[in-house]
């Protein structure tokens, strides 16, 4: 089953697919799309290390998402995409955008498993003043509401509290 988490920044969103990925019974991994570019950045990829359980797989995927998802998808096996929007930024930035997010398109919905992507709602703020935030913000609108039509649930997220848009049907 796919599954796509939305929300705001700091709203629970990876938590909540922590836990679902947990309540699955199922083995995990964790596909991790961010970078460690700066401190900052360091510092908060080594909390969501911390928070994760020991036996969790963890790959390291800032680009090659589809690729990636094959490789790992199974049957008795949760993968979790974190995030979609860190993975698109990094495309734009390697202008390698089109290409990507139409394999991942293609790729998920013949993917065994469960599959959870968490994904950040940025079409609530005013429009950017640059170009390049401009089209992150269109693209990254774009991506969630095909993937999000892709997905058997989908599910915001806000003050750590879960809003099902599209409730799921035989969760494992």
């Amino acid at each position: 089953m796919l599954e796509l988490i939305l929300g705001g920044a700091r709203s629970g969103k990876s938590l909540l697919a922590e836990t679902r990925a947990l309540e699955s019974g199922l083995a995990v991994a964790y596909i991790a799309t961010g970078e460690a570019l700066d401190e900052e950045m360091a510092a908060r990829i080594a909390r969501h290390r911390q928070r994760r359980p020991e036996h969790w797989r963890t790959l390291e995927v800032p680009l090659r998402l589809a690729a990636a998802l094959k490789a790992e998808a199974a049957p008795d096996r949760c993968l979790i995409v974190d995030c979609l929007t860190l993975w698109l930024s990094n495309l734009l930035l390697a202008e390698g955008e089109a290409q990507e997010t139409a394999a991942l398109l293609e790729t998920l919905p013949g993917l065994p498993g469960r599959i959870i992507l968490v994904s950040n709602e940025v079409g609530w703020g005013i429009v950017p003043a640059n170009a390049l935030a401009r089209r992150f913000a269109d693209e990254q609108g774009r991506l969630n509401q095909r993937v999000a039509a892709l997905c058997g649930r989908v599910t915001l997220t806000a003050a750590g509290l879960p809003l099902e848009l599209k409730p799921a049907r035989n969760v494992r």
